[in-house]
């Protein structure tokens, strides 16, 4: 059991994500920590560097577009969370944590899709 709040560490990256705010959404992250992404494409993320590219982008169009959650879970080795970008495209991410209570992988996937999602997660 780890004695750090991993919920309330996805809810912290969340309302990093829904305000567009890189430097606190990359402070949540291990410094080695790694984003495996499997929505275009398997594509993998490891550092810091690698994971501001990753997520650069990807908070502009959460901000501009509407970021929403759709549901959070504990699970045994961390917490899965699905939330949705502009009201439809659905993405699955589940996230493992160090033991100094950061981020260390998140892995990333479709999930249920609407009809008009474009497959950009």
């Amino acid at each position: 059991m780890s004695d750090f709040d991993q919920m309330g560490i996805v809810v912290d990256w969340v309302d990093a994500c829904r305000k567009g705010d890189l430097a606190t959404l990359l402070d949540l992250y291990a410094d080695d920590a790694r984003v495996e992404c499997m929505c275009n494409g398997k594509r993998h993320y490891r550092g810091r560097r690698e994971l501001e590219t990753y997520w650069g982008p990807r908070l502009s169009t959460f901000s501009s577009a509407g970021f929403g959650l759709e549901e959070i879970n504990p699970v045994p080795h961390g917490i899965d969370l699905e939330y949705s970008v502009a009201g439809s495209l659905r993405i699955h991410a589940s996230f493992r944590f160090s033991p100094e209570g950061k981020i260390y992988s998140t892995l990333c996937e479709p999930a249920r899709q609407s009809p008009h999602a474009d497959g950009v997660c």
